[in-house]
């Protein structure tokens, strides 16, 4: 079959045996796969996947099952299914965990179903399962107009959060506005606070300012550092303000620790998929031959919302 490997710090397309199901696991053909920035950190070898996962691309996928392994007991032959994976989503076939799937909503088109997964699983895991984010708190989300950004504002509005989001690029502020957040450039954040919870998608140009912006007792979430992972911190105003700081990743947790966040997003998230309260922006789709060009495109700033590959 055809899947995304990695090749001299550069995702190309090339030839790989088929995957085969074991004990509860799926067989799915896919129909589309969305782009993370694990993805592209792998592509350039400094994010190795863990050990025994597929050293192929792809975090999320969404398709049709053509096969069950022994102990599947929710998911068979042609049931539309979607997941994050630890890799191998972007090929023509995937192997799932099947407590790691979950049922495709019908108002979800392939497309926007290849997006979903990981950055809703990651934005309710960070907001509300490590965070604790409740109705009518302050949160602040930077990188708002990426991937999870987009996710993490329409969750935490429809949470009942006061919502505001730092978008560097103006051109994508309305459109994250309109998600149901105060859209603003990243410079203004501190005024726009103080904040019971920062979600923190970029790294390390937004501190020292973090701690400034947080309320007492505040909650930092740190699940991104594309823009640079050391900062310096003084311990002492951590202290005065009580400040409690989380930092996680999805991918290395056990398949236990990676079910129940799935548990979670079906619980909570996919009811708000169904009713129309939440969507997945798509930036732009790609076919699978032209992956290269895809994570070429991803790489590139100033985009809103998810790039995907289909067949």
């Amino acid at each position: 079959m055809r899947a995304v490997v990695f090749e001299g710090g550069q995702a190309t397309v090339g030839e790989v045996d088929n995957p085969q199901p074991g004990q509860r696991q799926l067989l799915v053909e896919v129909r589309a796969a969305g782009l993370n920035g694990a993805d592209l950190a792998q592509a350039k070898g400094g994010y190795a996947p863990p050990p025994g996962a597929p050293a192929t691309g792809g975090l999320e996928m969404a398709g049709e099952v053509v096969a069950a392994g022994e102990g599947c007991q929710r998911f068979s032959a042609g049931d539309r299914v979607m997941a994050v994976v630890q890799g191998g989503g972007q090929a023509e076939l995937c192997v799932v965990d099947e407590p790691l799937a979950m049922s495709v909503p019908e108002s979800l088109d392939w497309e926007s179903a290849g997006g979903f997964p990981e950055v809703f699983a990651t934005a309710h895991d960070a907001l509300f399962t490590q965070a604790g984010l409740a109705m009518g708190e302050r949160v602040c989300i930077h990188g708002a107009a990426g991937g999870v950004g987009v996710a993490a504002v329409q969750l935490a509005a429809a949470a009942g959060a006061e919502v505001t989001a730092t978008v560097r690029n103006p051109d994508s502020r309305r459109a994250v506005a309109e998600l149901g957040a105060n859209a603003i450039d990243p410079a203004d954040f501190v005024d726009a606070g103080p904040f019971d919870v920062i979600l923190e998608l970029v790294g390390a140009p937004n501190w020292p300012a973090n701690l400034k912006a947080l309320a007492t007792e505040g909650r930092i979430m740190v699940i991104g550092v594309g823009a640079g992972a050391e900062v310096s911190l003084n311990l002492a105003l951590l202290m005065v303000k009580r400040v409690r700081l989380f930092a996680s990743t999805l991918r290395p947790r056990s398949l236990d620790q990676r079910a129940a966040v799935a548990r979670g997003v079906e619980q909570h998230v996919l009811p708000l998929v169904e009713s129309g309260r939440l969507h997945v922006p798509i930036a732009r789709t790609f076919p699978l031959a032209e992956a290269a060009e895809a994570y070429e495109y991803f790489a590139t700033p100033g985009k809103l919302g998810k790039v995907v590959l289909v067949p």
